[in-house]
């Protein structure tokens, strides 16, 4: 399994407009960049977003990339008035110290 980096697109209620795939990478990494991002946002006219990629190991804790990514897509998101609303990491309940399988961003207070 490789590691892939999705955005949900929001409308202003925050349904779903769409999902888009950003990148895919290898078993340990995948690419992301807010320019890609908010490239697909901008144009399919999204008024918020929000950030979601796997770790295939199943450990949903994030590496300190997930955590400087983040902080990038939250300031672009500022700045164009398109904000992330979460950047959530999927993982597996099983090898997730809380059991969760995912880890949320926002849940944690970083967003």
């Amino acid at each position: 399994m490789s590691e892939q980096f999705w955005v949900v697109l929001l409308d202003r209620r925050n349904h779903p407009l769409g999902r888009h795939r950003i990148s895919i990478g290898t078993a340990t990494a995948t690419l992301a960049h807010p320019r890609e991002v908010y490239r697909v946002a901008v144009l399919g006219s999204a008024v918020a977003l929000i950030a979601v990629h796997n770790h295939p190991s199943g450990c949903s804790d994030p590496s300190a990339a997930d955590i400087q990514l983040t902080q990038q897509l939250a300031e672009a998101g500022r700045i164009l008035d398109i904000p992330l609303m979460d950047h959530v990491i999927i993982g597996d309940g099983k090898a997730d110290p809380q059991g969760l399988g995912y880890y949320s961003f926002r849940n944690a207070g970083l967003l």
